[in-house]
């Protein structure tokens, strides 16, 4: 079982840890994050955990900021000193809402009770999910963009790049003409074939076959030069995706 801590006290931290070691050996602790904001950017860049252990308070605001800003379908075990925060925490997805300090019968009763209502009832189709996957998914072949009154389709593959400006997304081809689009980068994310897009971090998603050169940058990052780039646009793959990035260029 794959599970994601949400928690900005250490010594909360290392407890939980030790307690899920505990209860469960085969647990894969697969990240742990502190903040409103890193929980945000970790959930939309990585998949999803089987379960995730989360505090109310954060460093930077409250948990429930994170549910207003994107869509998390996974399971959750509130962990918190604050009981006013039960019914809102109910109203979500939660298998429970446990009280700080946190003991190991309570924390084994509520994995048990994900186990029981969540996790065993759809391994099995979890576990041959991305096989149906890979057979039956159908990518986006184009997208329909705007210019004045008129209406024009441009294939994917003409698209060097996808990113965002201030909220807004746009699309630039091969040619070097920038469109607006009417989706998030979420969206398109989720609609382009990933062996040909790859998100290199918050505001940009690239086409492979518009990579024209890849440096080494500062702090274990890459740099990339693609066809047609403004030149005072820096495209660097985020530090947390240049392993993945480098096996996704070397398949």
């Amino acid at each position: 079982m794959k599970l994601l801590i949400i928690e900005d006290e250490k010594h909360a931290v290392a407890k939980l840890s030790r307690l899920l070691y505990k209860i469960d050996a085969a647990i894969i602790i697969v990240g742990v994050l502190e903040s409103v904001e890193k929980s945000i950017n970790w959930l939309n860049d990585n998949p999803a955990p089987d379960l995730i252990l989360m505090d109310i308070r954060l460093e930077d605001g409250i948990c429930f900021e994170i549910f207003e800003t994107i869509n998390v379908k996974t399971p959750v075990i509130f962990t918190t000193a604050y009981d006013e925060y039960a019914i809102k925490a109910f109203k979500i997805n939660s298998v429970d809402y446990l009280l700080k300090p946190v003991d190991e019968n309570s924390l084994k009763n509520a994995i048990d009770k994900f186990h029981s209502f969540y996790y065993d009832k759809h391994r099995d189709i979890e576990n041959i999910g991305p096989l149906l996957k890979e057979f039956s998914k159908q990518y986006k072949n184009r997208f329909l963009v705007k210019i004045g009154e008129h209406y024009k389709s441009i294939p994917t593959n003409d698209i060097c790049y996808f990113y965002i400006i201030e909220r807004s997304t746009f699309l630039k081809t091969v040619e070097g003409k920038t469109f607006g689009l009417d989706f998030s980068l979420e969206q398109i994310q989720n609609t382009i074939n990933p062996g040909k897009f790859f998100r290199i971090n918050r505001k940009y998603i690239i086409n492979a076959d518009s990579i024209s050169d890849i440096v080494s940058y500062y702090s274990n990052r890459l740099l990339l030069k693609l066809v047609n780039q403004e030149k005072n646009e820096e495209l660097v793959v985020s530090r947390e995706k240049v392993s993945t990035f480098k096996k996704w260029m070397d398949r």
